[in-house]
């Protein structure tokens, strides 16, 4: 009987549980045995696609009023949902509108997900059930607040000692309304000593929207808005708010995290002065200037910046059986050594694993320095996939701020658009890099990067313009890197045939350029510019014949709206011009084909 229990237990895990790997658990959402019981305004679907234009607060009315117009119209639906298995989605009414909360609770974590939002609609995600981070349509807000998505929403007491009044992110990285954004957050739950009295705040270490950072070490005094209950635990649910607006869900990963119980002991040091270029150089120096015994790692016993060596030997006590991995961050270069093997080596950085059991370890770390431009500073930590980041180092070695290179970062300036020339690494990738682009910045913080040598959009962004520090520093490679919430396109001519770039013109009112080039014996003009949140595409392409490639993607899809959603819904194309459009596959990918012929092409790129 027991074993049959057990083997029911494992069941029932499976059922929401997938794998851990590197310390997540996924939930598979193949039904909601992963949740406390609810109205039933919450269920698992297959599929989930979003109307853009219709506002979930206002769809009935819409409905209605095309109604009056076309007696046979299809009404237009904000959500509309396919049976299947790994989406969880939230369709309240008057009568079913419950909160949604999980059967497991949590203290420390790392949360990990893709939600979707229709146009106008308002949920929440609090922590613990007690600390919201809200989800909101926030698609073109300039000014986000704690209300916008990402937003660490407030409470309502009006006792200045009760009070909290919220904390906005640090940008607004929301997609349009039925994109799939995603969220992550690691978030440490407030500290009790052992009366229970509270020590230390809940806070979100740091969240990220979309890839873009929204918040980071910020502190929640108190429960927001809305909780489960009006105090402060060690652990409870998350907590999903049902009662406002729709909202879908899925690949919802998260860890559990704890502190590491890990120490070093016995740490001595040898201090050797004098230029030592190589590993093997720094590994044979002799005559040590100085030598002794601390508390915790530091480069200050060098006792100068530069032209030193560093040699500490220590011990390592770990209290669990784990794989550790250990990661430094230095001026200059290091080596670590654990229980006699090499872990990592690097010149700025490093960062290596070793599984270990429970018990102590010799450490061996080998640190030096030659190069005077870099500052002198010394770091180390290890952690386990489900541990926090232990520091080994003294604060004063490895301050939170250091940095080996200050960031160059290049923002528009005044009302006009920023224009750059650089080397773009297509998602990231050196090995598809582009070295015929130009970036254009608008000072509302719509970007993109157009493809000289292609005739085409390689991407378009939203928030800041660019990181040129891989340029610029040092002997630097020619590159920079976007900056905020990035959309990438596709590698490829729009058009068939050989382009040869003329350039391009800059608007003397707008500041927006306009980029031209030749192709088949004609010229074609490429107008790229910034509209609200959009970026709009006018194309000249008066005398050749063919298609022009608006977009490629995995899949693309025409809506009911006549938009195109490209992917797995990551952006969308709005045709604003007469041609007649295409869906193509080939080669595993799907083109959107426009006509060419005697008028302008015209698009926008929504995202």
């Amino acid at each position: 009987m027991k074993k049959m229990f057990i083997g029911m237990l494992g069941l029932l895990a499976s059922n929401f549980l997938m794998s851990q790997n590197d310390g997540f658990t996924t939930l598979e959402l193949r039904d909601m045995s992963a949740f406390q019981s609810q109205a039933g305004n919450w269920q698992i679907v297959g599929g989930v696609t979003m109307d853009p234009t219709v506002d979930i607060h206002h769809e009935n009315g819409e409905a209605e009023s095309k109604k009056k117009k076309k007696k046979n119209a299809v009404e237009p639906r904000a959500v509309t949902t396919t049976s299947g298995t790994g989406v969880l989605v939230n369709l309240p009414s008057d009568d079913k509108k419950s909160n949604l909360l999980t059967s497991w609770e949590h203290g420390d974590i790392e949360l990990d997900l893709e939600l979707m939002l229709p146009r106008g609609s308002n949920s929440g995600l609090y922590l613990q059930g007690r600390y919201e981070v809200q989800l909101y349509d926030s698609y073109g807000v300039q000014r986000p607040k704690f209300s916008d998505i990402g937003g660490i929403y407030r409470n309502w007491e009006s006792d200045p000692e009760t009070s909290y009044m919220g904390k906005a992110p640090l940008t607004n990285a929301a997609k349009a309304p039925g994109l799939w954004q995603r969220l992550t957050i690691s978030f440490r739950a407030p500290r009790f000593d052992a009366s229970g009295k509270k020590i230390s705040n809940a806070q979100i270490v740091k969240a990220t929207l979309n890839g873009v950072v929204i918040h980071e070490n910020v502190e929640i005094p108190l429960p927001t808005g809305g909780p489960v209950q009006n105090n402060e635990v060690a652990k409870g649910p998350i907590m999903i708010q049902g009662d406002h607006g729709a909202v879908a869900i899925r690949n919802f990963k998260y860890k559990l995290m704890h502190d590491l119980n890990a120490e070093l002991m016995d740490i001595n040091y040898q201090v050797f002065h004098g230029t030592y270029d190589t590993y093997e150089d720094a590994e044979a120096a002799t005559d040590a200037v100085d030598q002794g015994t601390q508390q915790e790692l530091t480069w200050e016993v060098a006792k100068r910046e530069n032209d030193f060596v560093l040699k500490y030997q220590a011990v390592l006590k770990v209290a669990e059986s784990a794989n550790y991995t250990f990661s430094g961050s230095f001026g200059g270069q290091a080596k670590l050594k654990v229980g006699g093997e090499e872990v990592a080596r690097g010149w700025r950085n490093f960062s290596g694993s070793k599984q270990l059991d429970a018990g102590e370890y010799p450490i061996e770390l080998l640190y030096f320095k030659t190069r005077s431009w870099i500052d002198p500073f010394l770091g180390l930590s290890v952690k386990t996939p489900t541990s926090h980041d232990k520091p080994l180092n003294a604060f004063s070695s490895h301050p939170s701020s250091v940095s080996a290179v200050a960031p160059i970062l290049i923002q528009p300036e005044g009302n006009k658009p920023r224009l750059l020339r650089a080397f773009l690494d297509f998602e990231g990738d050196r090995d598809r890099r582009i070295t015929h682009s130009i970036g254009v910045g608008a000072p509302t913080g719509i970007n993109y990067v157009y493809d000289l040598g292609r005739g085409n959009l390689a991407c378009v962004w939203k928030g800041d313009f660019v990181n040129a520090t891989p340029m610029w520093h040092d002997r630097g490679d020619g590159s920079f890197k976007p900056l905020g919430m990035i959309q990438y396109l596709y590698m490829g001519s729009p058009i068939n045939g050989t382009i040869k770039s003329n350039g391009y013109e800059v608007d003397a009112q707008t500041g927006f350029p306009t980029f031209s080039y030749d192709s088949g014996g004609k010229t074609v003009t490429d107008k790229v510019y910034a509209e609200g949140s959009k970026v709009i595409r006018e194309v000249t392409v008066d005398g050749l014949s063919g298609s022009f490639e608006v977009t490629e993607g995995s899949k693309i899809s025409k809506m009911s709206n006549g938009m195109y959603v490209v992917g797995d819904s990551e952006y969308y194309i709005e045709v604003l011009s007469g041609q007649s459009a295409e869906i193509k596959n080939e080669g595993g990918q799907a083109k959107l084909l426009l006509t060419i012929d005697s008028s302008p092409i015209k698009y926008a790129i929504i995202w």
